[in-house]
């Protein structure tokens, strides 16, 4: 439920029977708390994950979670069952993501990027590669790679890194992400093929 004085979602232990997703939707919309409370369970964790996976950063993605149940809260009475439960709320992670990239941009500054001694060093990556024993040639350029292409996806449009990700690391259907960003499958297809290009186009001598 909402806690009126901070704004801030959180979960009660109020247990209940299960219903199906459209059953919950139509209570929590009558104002069945509880209903609304089950929804929330259903997606949390796979919220949390797509905006950590699309941010690369706990304390965005921390806000882009909040913001968008936040958001839901406020507006499932405006859910008219013409797209599955999924893709709305996915739509208003993403275009909360959309935003975040957008200001980062802006600032030309990754929130997950750390300078070191040898250069910019993604922690996402860092414990990966401190367990690592293999070849310390071929770590090195693993870390290269990774760097260059962090910097390549910085470089992207907020829209294109959005579509590479979602597609590429997330394994969604480019018909999936056209309808979370609100847009057409061929519109989507075509801003993954100019993401896809000028990535192709960095990593020339790594491809």
């Amino acid at each position: 439920m909402l806690d009126g004085n901070n704004g801030v979602l959180t979960l009660a232990s109020t247990s209940a029977p299960k219903m199906d997703e459209a059953a919950l939707i139509r209570a929590a919309q009558r104002g069945d708390e509880v209903a609304f409370e089950q929804l929330v369970r259903a997606y949390d964790q796979s919220v949390l994950r797509l905006a950590l996976n699309l941010l690369r950063s706990p304390e965005d993605a921390s806000d882009v979670y909040q913001e968008a149940f936040l958001r839901v809260y406020r507006n499932l009475h405006s859910f008219r069952f013409d797209c599955s439960f999924h893709t709305w709320l996915y739509r208003i992670v993403t275009n909360l993501c959309l935003d975040h990239l957008r200001k980062r941009k802006v600032r030309r500054e990754e929130s997950t990027v750390v300078e070191t001694a040898e250069g910019p060093l993604d922690r996402i990556d860092s414990v990966t590669e401190e367990r690592a024993h293999g070849n310390p040639q071929r770590n090195l350029l693993s870390r290269e790679l990774g760097s260059r292409i962090e910097a390549v996806l910085a470089e992207l449009t907020p829209r294109e890194r959005m579509v590479f990700e979602l597609r590429h690391y997330q394994g969604l259907r480019l018909r999936a992400i056209g309808e979370m960003l609100g847009t057409s499958e061929e519109a989507a297809k075509n801003c993954l093929f100019r993401a896809t290009q000028k990535m192709r186009a960095a990593l020339g001598d790594f491809v």
